[in-house]
């Protein structure tokens, strides 16, 4: 008897491991590289938000995992030269995606972080091989638009050149791009030169205890901006499916 029961036990163990071992293992994973305009954003840099934190709540947990690994104040030499890239290119699985948005800090030539145009679109390259090499799937992204109205009210391109370089590289390695320079851009224009400050992190003296002097930042995002950024990535994936994606990625969220 006491035999019998030690097996039974022994099989509801096992049992309950491969509960929860296996869905663990069909999870796919979405992983975001970048800079600060996608990054998770500590407490202390609130109300400032990446558009990588709300797009982490668009995806069903149960099936996917979002692994944000952008980090402020990288470009595309320096992710690679800080070793944020080659870990995520150890655990890339096949059908995993992987988002490359990179350009703020690339075009700014008094940045240690700049890159020439070459060098921009080498890396590009390199980071569209090294997830094919895994089975992944890349997807470029331009860099979102910075708020730039000139005095007539007309908003500045501002990555003009390095945004048109990610739309060569996405061409040439026929890769999907996503253009959330040319569609932030018509957001801005929507919302106007005044009251596209609330997508920006802008704020009053005293209006966050964060920053009581308050803040001018025309390239970062509020939570409102940044919603707005991962809606547009969002629905290009959607509209494009790389990979033939959507029966994974975009499954109805089971009901409660």
């Amino acid at each position: 008897m006491k035999t019998s029961f030690t097996k039974i036990f022994l099989f509801a163990g096992l049992f309950s491991c491969m509960a929860f071992t296996l869905p663990q293992a069909e999870k796919k994973h979405i992983y975001l590289i970048g800079d600060s305009t996608v990054s998770i954003k500590p407490l202390a840099a609130y109300p400032e938000n990446g558009w990588g934190m709300p797009f982490s709540k668009f995806f069903d947990t149960a099936s996917t995992i979002v692994a944000n690994r952008a980090q402020n104040g990288r470009s595309t030499k320096t992710f690679m030269a800080d070793n944020l890239w080659k870990p995520i290119v150890a655990e890339l699985r096949k059908g995993d995606l992987v988002l490359i948005q990179f350009g703020h800090n690339d075009e700014v030539k008094t940045k240690p972080q700049a890159t020439t145009e070459k060098e921009f679109q080498q890396n590009l390259h390199r980071y569209i091989a090294d997830t094919k090499s895994k089975q992944a799937i890349p997807v470029l992204i331009t860099p979102p638009a910075r708020r730039s109205f000139d005095t007539s009210g007309n908003l500045e391109d501002t990555h003009k050149v390095y945004s048109a370089l990610v739309r060569q590289v996405a061409a040439e390695d026929h890769v999907v791009l996503i253009d959330l320079d040319t569609q932030s851009q018509e957001v801005l224009k929507s919302f106007g030169p005044e009251h596209s400050k609330w997508l920006f992190h802008n704020l009053n003296p005293g209006e966050h205890p964060n920053f009581p002097d308050g803040k001018v930042d025309n390239t970062h995002f509020s939570e409102l901006g940044a919603r707005k950024m991962a809606e547009i990535v969002y629905k290009g994936l959607k509209e494009q499916n790389p990979g033939d994606i959507s029966a994974h990625f975009f499954k109805p969220k089971p009901k409660k």
